[in-house]
């Protein structure tokens, strides 16, 4: 069983619209809704997957009662934490080529004592799991540290965790030695605090946060690829993709479809960049099934492209 915790979890909604034109009445040719926040989203990844998963998120008001409607209909278990705020609600509009706009609410602000309840659910919940996906930004009410007390108590209780957050949060966090971190470019560049401007560069710095305190850095680098760097070696992987629909969740496929695999090595590497590729293919948030992956698209090397620019680079 795969554990998720998404601390500021949504309710999301997804427009397909022609053409993003300021100040007009856009008219949607598309829309869905999906449960979101990035611990939900691996959760849901996990599930089409066929493997159980249990979803921890503090919900409240309307928009949390549907996120756990349309989790439980996907076959996901709830281990919803009340709070008294309400669930925030995402929108998120989609052009033809690609381009995502989103708008992200706040959220609730969580008391000390949801704050607490929080972390004794997890701990339920910590026994049974394989490993523990501590995945998103946190919530008004929640000190950076928060994360890094998670990583402790898990790590008592015997559990793996692979840790996706970013800025001050991931930097407290790796005191505590989370298993797995999983940052993109924008947010391994921000951690080291200098530019990335090819892969020997997010090598590197994925090497620094090691240093730091991480045991495997799997760095999602775009369309450029991923790099698993671990005591183990330093592996890179990519996939021809023939159109990007949407990259909403494709950083919680990979994370998922690398924990389904073991978590650990190239063969994981290889699952995480075949979903992370499925994933943009596809609308929305929806993640993808395993009739969705290609794994004969992927290429996993340990003769890592040292001096390959990134398409985008990270400053």
């Amino acid at each position: 069983m795969i554990l998720t915790v998404t601390p500021n979890p949504s309710l999301d909604r997804t427009y397909e619209v022609p053409a993003l034109d300021r100040g007009e009445v856009l008219r949607a040719t598309a829309e869905r809704m999906d449960p979101g926040g990035k611990g939900v989203n691996v959760s849901r990844a996990v599930a089409a997957a066929g493997r159980r998963t249990v979803a921890v998120l503090p919900l409240g008001g309307a928009p949390g009662a549907l996120v756990a409607e349309l989790l439980a209909g996907q076959g996901i278990e709830v281990a919803p934490v009340p709070v008294a705020g309400a669930t925030r609600s995402n929108i998120a509009l989609a052009e033809p080529d690609g381009t995502l706009t989103k708008i992200n609410a706040p959220g609730p602000e969580l008391t000390a004592a949801e704050s607490e309840s929080l972390l004794s659910t997890i701990r339920t919940h910590a026994g049974a799991a394989a490993w523990i996906a501590c995945c998103g930004s946190l919530p008004r009410g929640l000190a950076p540290e928060w994360y890094a007390e998670l990583v402790a108590r898990a790590h008592r209780a015997g559990a793996r965790i692979a840790l996706d957050t970013s800025g001050p949060s991931l930097l407290a966090a790796l005191r505590e030695r989370p298993d797995v971190v999983k940052p993109n470019a924008e947010e391994l560049a921000q951690a080291v605090g200098r530019p990335l401007a090819t892969v020997g560069d997010a090598v590197k710095a994925a090497e620094e946060l090691r240093t730091y305190g991480a045991g495997s850095v799997l760095a999602s680098l775009g369309a450029d690829g991923q790099l698993l760097v671990s005591g183990a070696g330093t592996y890179f992987g990519s996939a021809a993709v023939a159109a990007v629909r949407s990259n909403v969740g494709a950083g919680d496929a990979s994370l998922a479809g690398f924990l389904t695999a073991g978590g650990e090595g190239p063969d994981a590497l290889a699952s995480a960049v075949a979903h992370g590729a499925a994933a943009v293919q596809l609308p929305g948030s929806v993640m993808p099934s395993p009739a969705d992956l290609d794994p004969s698209a992927v290429t996993v090397t340990a003769d890592v492209p040292l001096d390959r620019p990134l398409t985008e680079p990270a400053s």
